[in-house]
């Protein structure tokens, strides 16, 4: 293991003894709010602060009493994988008042609470920031009153504020996801499967509205992700005539022998005059025009409900803890912050620009400037739009541009959910472009053996909520025959290719690009997705179906777990997925709340496993019932499942015993995640647009000729940006013996999960993130959303 570079800083400066932070949950509920509340607790505690919990938000702040309470370590155990907020939430009117905001004030300071955690949404934000700005006045009226005395005043003379974002309709600015919004997408697409069958069945259309009153992200999103038809939105609300429109569109795909159609509305949708558009509408319109038997379903709460994704847990895990290191380096000239994701990467934003930014948009969609609201939303928001536009309408063969390139599609490796959403993806924006595009089916293999033709628009139709790969796919490296797969290039006059797959999809690409020199067939662009559940793709912090993966897993181990709950005390052993690569143990782990996780990239020996088991049985003498130990299927020959598991089982003797359980192929299988779908459609769109580009470029001489490194990339998910990167120079980021990256970003959380289990290590703050501008949080090339 590399030893910690002296440069980094590491928490143990940050020293949160004599401090007290106090953690609510405010307005309504959202999924992983429990994770948030867990990992602010623990972190606090780590760093030797007093935590509180403030019950019933806002209003147990003015009640106090009982209310605000100290929290333990264990007051936090098996919270992790519950829905909605277990310390309660409430919209409290008393807390708008000066005389609420007094009664506040003074208890926090009887409990000597200077520090704020408040989780909710832009409301409960804006109103820690009034709070905020009015303390040092509140606690001088509370020294008039005879309250409290003047040496409290210097003593809590600041407040200190950061905020966590909970909300299931994403519409908060300044962070690509909100706590909540990713287990929402989960409970709508649940729903949306699970309606397309019995619709197809029927022949029936369905129109389902999904919450958001004044933000479309639900709906847009899920759109997205289940191809639907039509999708109303407040942000962009349709052209006027937009009813004709949308019973054409109906009317053509059900002509194309598509058996259903499913139309989302969010709950807020407008036309251009304002005038809600409501799912009755809808559907009375679709009877009257086409005559189509039209059901409507309202998904309503069920979206605030349920166990939080393996995204909102992680998320709401990072945010907990990078919360207690903003408060702890906060001073009294800080502003109240928002601790946020952007791309890949925790920022800190200042709160009130966040509010403000927010709030602009509901302005410029009240004011009808309805392009302005959604670039205000974020270049996130914005290319969700642009991408469901070019994937769900088709233009009139006149419109599309003829371009005469044709490009192959392939999926290479091992199949991972979302790899159908990416080639249908790949199969629209390129016929969009005016290209010819050809299916290959079982990847290299197929190549050779001139399994290419042709596929059309339709061909590709519901092909996003569908698992594995319909393509077909193989680990056959194109090295053996790639001068067959030279003479098929000619054959089909093939001008590009777009590869999806794992580690062995960036080796033929290596492989065909080292090849370029020997033949010219292969001097074409070339571009690859990551498709892995693995996650061990260099050139990439994410890759298609390692969130169906990590969501799998997770789900398992809940399952697991629950399974001891009213017997005697037990560990289990479970075995994951991924090779040499510990990204789905690790991250698995931390999703899961599990005490250990061995994987290869961090070496350890029987002296660590010993210690394991020594921890695990102090926390079980005194409070958890359960553990949870994860170990990669690679992480060492000699320490196998089976011998960690007898190591267990003996040295546990007398305190807990074990069960061990190896997850294998499930992690493979099942319908994407909403993530997965939606990650794999927009990169996607994005390399068929570099292709066009490369296509373009590289045109001479009635030809296309590319030779250069640049014209052969893995397009990947970088920090905070979507970049294509030429694979050669991904080579010497690679250990190609154990099929890794040499440097992986997650390898950070590691010591999170440690310290959310109660061990005592060293945490990286260096990467940690600093206060930011909200206009400026935004890079250019960025897609911005890892997420959505």
């Amino acid at each position: 293991m590399a030893q910690p570079d002296s440069k980094k800083i590491f928490f143990e400066n940050l020293s949160g003894a004599g401090k007290a932070i106090a953690v609510l949950t405010s307005g309504g509920d959202a999924q992983g709010m429990n994770a948030a509340v867990r990992a602010v607790v623990r972190m606090g505690l780590y760093v030797g602060a007093k935590v509180y919990f403030i019950h019933e938000g806002y209003q147990g702040m003015v009640d106090g009493g009982e209310n605000i309470r100290e929290a333990t370590w264990e007051s936090v155990s098996s919270m992790l994988q519950v829905g909605g907020t277990v310390i309660g939430s409430a919209r409290c009117k008393e807390f708008r008042t000066h005389e609420g905001r007094l009664k506040a004030a003074h208890n926090l300071v009887l409990r000597g609470i200077t520090n704020l955690c408040v989780i909710g949404g832009d409301g409960s934000l804006t109103g820690a920031n009034l709070f905020r700005e009015e303390w040092s006045g509140l606690l001088g009226e509370l020294v008039e009153q005879g309250v409290i005395d003047a040496d409290a005043v210097q003593k809590y003379s600041a407040l200190h504020i950061v905020g966590m974002v909970g909300s299931i309709d994403n519409d908060f600015c300044g962070t690509d996801m909100t706590i909540g919004t990713d287990s929402a997408l989960h409970r709508i697409i649940e729903v949306v499967d699970a309606i397309m069958t019995t619709a197809q069945s029927h022949q029936r259309t369905f129109v389902l509205e999904v919450m958001g009153r004044h933000c479309g992200y639900l709906a847009l999103v899920s759109a997205l992700a289940c191809g639907a038809d039509w999708v109303l939105i407040p942000e962009m609300p349709p052209e006027d005539g937009w009813e004709d429109k949308m019973c054409q569109k109906l009317s053509a795909n059900r002509a194309g022998m598509k058996r259903l159609n499913i139309i989302i509305v969010a709950e807020g949708a407008i036309d251009r005059n304002n005038k809600v558009i409501t799912t009755d509408y809808i559907k009375n319109l679709v009877v009257k025009c086409l005559g189509f038997d039209t059901r409507v379903t309202i998904l309503g709460h069920v979206q605030r409900g349920g166990t939080p994704s393996a995204f909102d847990r992680i998320l709401a895990s990072r945010m907990g803890v990078e919360a207690v290191l903003a408060l702890l380096e906060t001073t009294a000239n800080t502003p109240a912050c928002v601790v946020s994701l952007c791309g890949n990467q925790s920022v800190r934003l200042p709160l009130m620009e966040c509010v403000q930014m927010t709030q602009e948009v509901q302005k410029a969609m009240d004011e009808k400037r309805f392009e302005e609201a959604v670039k205000l939303r974020g270049r996130s928001f914005e290319n969700n739009l642009k991408t469901y536009k070019l994937l769900a309408h088709r233009k009139p063969e006149s419109e599309l541009p003829h371009s005469n390139f044709n490009v192959a599609v392939l999926n290479v490796g091992a199949p991972a959910a979302g790899m159908n959403a990416a080639v249908r993806s790949a199969i629209r924006v390129g016929i969009s472009e005016g290209h010819k595009m050809f299916a290959v089916s079982d990847g290299f293999e197929g190549f050779y053996k001139g399994q290419i033709k042709e596929i059309k628009w339709g061909d590709v139709g519901g092909w996003t909520g569908q698992g594995g790969s319909l393509l077909g796919t193989k680990r056959t490296l194109p090295a053996k025959h790639v001068d067959k797969i030279a003479e098929q290039m000619r054959e089909n006059n093939i001008n590009a290719l777009l590869v999806i797959g794992g580690f062995e999809a960036f080796e033929s690409l290596l492989q065909l690009y080292e090849a370029r020199a020997t033949y010219e067939e292969l001097c074409i662009p070339m571009c690859m997705l990551p498709a892995t559940i693995s996650n061990n793709v260099p050139g990439t912090d994410l890759s298609i179906g390692a969130d169906t993966a990590l969501n799998a897993i997770v789900e398992t181990c809940d399952r697991i777990k629950q399974s001891a709950s009213g017997t005697k005390r037990r560990v289990f052993i479970i075995e994951t997925m991924g090779g040499y690569c510990g990204y789905l143990a690790s991250v698995g782990g931390l999703a899961a709340g599990a005490d250990a996780a061995y994987i290869y990239e961090e070496p350890f020996d029987i002296r660590d496993l010993q210690a394991n088991v020594e921890h695990l049985t102090e926390k079980m003498k005194t409070s958890i019932q359960r553990g949870l130990v994860l170990r990669n299927e690679n992480c060492n020959e000699n320490y196998t499942t089976d011998f960690i598991y007898q190591l267990y089982s003996e040295e546990g003797k007398g305190v807990f015993d074990s069960r061990k359980n190896v997850l294998g192929h499930m992690q493979q299988g099942g319908a994407p995640s909403p993530f997965d779908r939606n990650f794999g459609t927009k990169i996607s769109a994005k390399a068929m647009q570099w292709v066009t580009k490369k296509l373009t470029e590289t045109f001479r001489q009635g030809r296309v000729f590319a030779n250069t490194e640049d014209s052969c990339c893995l397009l990947g998910m970088r920090r905070r940006a979507l970049v294509f990167q030429p694979v050669v120079q991904l080579k010497e980021q690679t250990d190609f013996v154990h099929r890794i990256p040499k440097e992986q970003w997650w390898l950070k959380l590691r010591p999170l999960m440690k310290i959310l289990a109660k061990y005592k290590t060293s945490y990286d703050v260096s990467d940690s993130g600093q206060l930011e501008h909200v206009v400026h949080n935004r890079p250019k090339e960025s897609d911005a959303s890892v997420a959505m």
